[in-house]
Formats: structure tokens, sequence, C-alpha cells
């Protein structure tokens, strides 16, 4: 079991499950959007799962009975979750993770998909993104599913991609989920990685990037790769030759920060209520941060008690993070001067 956090997680959790696939590892990709309960992204994807796991013959019965588990799990918590929207031929095997309570069920439905995988000798991998907008009540559910799996050795489990809160959420939805799953971080590139992403391609098309070229890249997205990727488009298309020199990086810049402005930073924006703007934008006014929630309290004349609720549904939101107790910080980087270029205006405090 292992969650991944940072940027770039997506693209990793892709790799990962192709990967797993080329291996004969059965997988399911999800992706948790907000305003969506876990059962009703799992059951469809289980099903599939299970249809696939009945065609083998040695884990038809085993993948059946885990159908009518899924039946009757679907069934027991439509009235709790009425998102569900799975359709199955199979009655509901009565006592199978029926009984309405999610916690219970989901480990039940578990184990039976478990057992129906063990029977047919392949491993079956979850791959869920965005996890971090899973509600911790039902974060929790799936952790103590997993761990009941793990107990009993059975081939299942999950691969979870979220913004850096996720390991903070998986700890306070269940406090020995730090012992049942690894945490790498994928941060900003080094230097030398960052490098090879914008040259090798190149290189590849009989193109080179000058030495400064590179540096100033870098240096303006921070390592950050989907920015790497903005800024290196940019610099290709307003090179006129090879190589593409440090002023076609400067060309470049005001058009990868329009773009940027425009889509990529402008989702995030338009999801805030107006308070949340100005919070975010007098962490602004303090620089890129970590900032303590005292300082950002501060600068917007409030008791940091006041503003707790507020910065709490940043963190749901995703838009903030924080790195250690007290502290808070963007999750993706340049942020902070988006937020000046978009809130430019002296009297911000009070829009």
């Amino acid at each position: 079991m292992v969650g991944l956090r940072g940027v770039g997680k997506t693209v990793l959790l892709d790799q990962m499950r192709n990967d797993a696939e080329l291996s004969g590892v059965h997988t399911i990709r999800l992706e948790a959007p907000e305003g969506r309960s876990l059962p009703a992204i799992l059951a469809p994807q289980l099903r599939l799962a299970l249809l696939r796991l009945s065609r083998i013959e040695k884990a038809k019965a085993l993948a059946q009975r885990a159908l009518r588990g899924l039946a009757g799990f679907a069934t027991a918590l439509k009235l709790t979750y009425n998102d569900i929207e799975v359709g199955l031929d199979l009655e509901p095997e009565p006592g199978l993770a029926d009984n309405g309570n999610f916690e219970m069920d989901i480990t039940a439905l578990l184990e039976a998909v478990g057992r129906a995988a063990a029977g047919a000798n392949v491993a079956l991998v979850l791959f869920i993104d965005e996890l971090q907008y899973v509600p911790e009540a039902e974060l929790g559910a799936l952790i103590s599913a997993l761990h009941r799996c793990s107990q009993q050795k059975l081939p299942i489990c999950v691969v979870g991609a979220g913004l850096p809160q996720l390991r903070g959420r998986a700890g306070n939805a269940k406090s020995y989920a730090e012992r049942m799953f690894d945490y790498p971080e994928i941060g900003a590139l080094p230097v030398e990685a960052a490098r090879r992403a914008l040259v090798k391609p190149a290189e590849a098309l009989g193109v080179a990037f000058a030495p400064r070229a590179v540096e100033r890249i870098i240096a303006q997205t921070r390592g950050y790769p989907y920015f790497l990727q903005e800024w290196g488009k940019r610099a290709w298309d307003a090179a006129e030759r090879s190589p593409i020199t440090e002023q076609d990086v400067v060309a470049a810049a005001e058009q990868a920060v329009a773009a940027l402005d425009e889509s990529f930073f402008r989702v995030r924006f338009d999801r805030m209520t107006p308070m949340e703007k100005r919070y975010l934008r007098a962490m602004a006014d303090l620089g890129p941060g970590p900032h303590r929630s005292g300082e950002i309290a501060t600068k917007l004349g409030r008791l940091v008690t006041a503003l707790a609720p507020l910065r709490n549904g940043l963190i749901g939101k995703g838009m903030i993070w924080s790195p250690y107790h007290g502290d808070t910080a963007f999750t993706v980087p340049l942020f902070d001067e988006f937020m000046k270029r978009i809130m430019p205006r002296e009297d911000w405090l009070t829009q």
C-alpha cells in the first residue's frame, strides 16, 4: 500500500498502472472528485474488475460471490450515498457486505474481491488519484478494509495519489495508517533532472538549448514539471533557430505566465470565496512561504482562531497545506505571484 503526494503525481500514477498491467496485475484506475462518495467511484470499477476475474475458470465462483456482495453493498448504502450507480444482474447474498455500515461493508466486500483475485492467482491494485478529496470517515473505512485484507494476505492493495495534505488526512482517518503506507513525495525536480527534461526531448529533434536558457527556465519554474513543459513549449515556439537562447526564454516567459494565469491558476482561483481569496492574497503578500498561521492572521487583522475554519476549508480544496504544525504553504509554486497579479490593488483587504 503506497500513498503518493506532490507534483507530477498523476503522470507517475498512470505509469505505475501501465507497468502493473504489463506485469499481469489486474488494475482499477479511479479519480476521487469533490462531491462524490467513495462508494460511488469504487462500485462501478469493482464490478468491471470482478467481471474480468469471473472469466477465469478457477476464480469464477469466487468472483460471482463477490459480485453478489457488491450488489448487496450498493443496495444497502444507496440511501446513505445516493450517488451510487451500478447495475448488477445477480441477486445479493444476504449478510455479505449489506449491513449499511460503510466500514463493515467495504471490508467484507474487499475481502471477497481479494479472495477472487487469489483464486485467479493474480493481484488487484486500485490506483486512486486525488485521494485527498475523500472524506476522512470514508478514507478511514478504506484503510481499515485494506488492513484486514493485508492481515488475510489477500492480493489486493491501493496506490493513492494526492496533494501534500494526504499524509495528514490518512493519519487522522486511522492512526495506524502511517505503518501501512509508504509516502514517497514527488516534489520539484532537482536541477539536473529538470535540465534533462528540457534538453533531451529537444535533442531528439535536432534542437539545442543554450545553457543560460536552461538556467533561466529552471529558475523561473522552480523545477515544477508542468511549468517546465509550459516554458519549454513557449521557448520552442519563440525561437527562430537552434540553439534556443536566453533571449528566446525571456520573450516566451510572458506568454507562459499568461497561459498559466488563464487556465492552471485561474481554475483554482475561481473555486474560492472572496474571504478565501483575501486569505491567499495575504499569504502572497508575505512571500512564497511557508508562513506561520499567526503571520497570516496579523496581515489580515484577525485572530488565528477566527481564521481556522477558513484555513481548513482551503486545505480541503487543495489550495494550501501544512508542511509543519502551524505552518501554511501553497500547494503549487508561483501561486503567490499569481495572486498579486490578479488582486493587485492596494485595497485588496477590503475587496
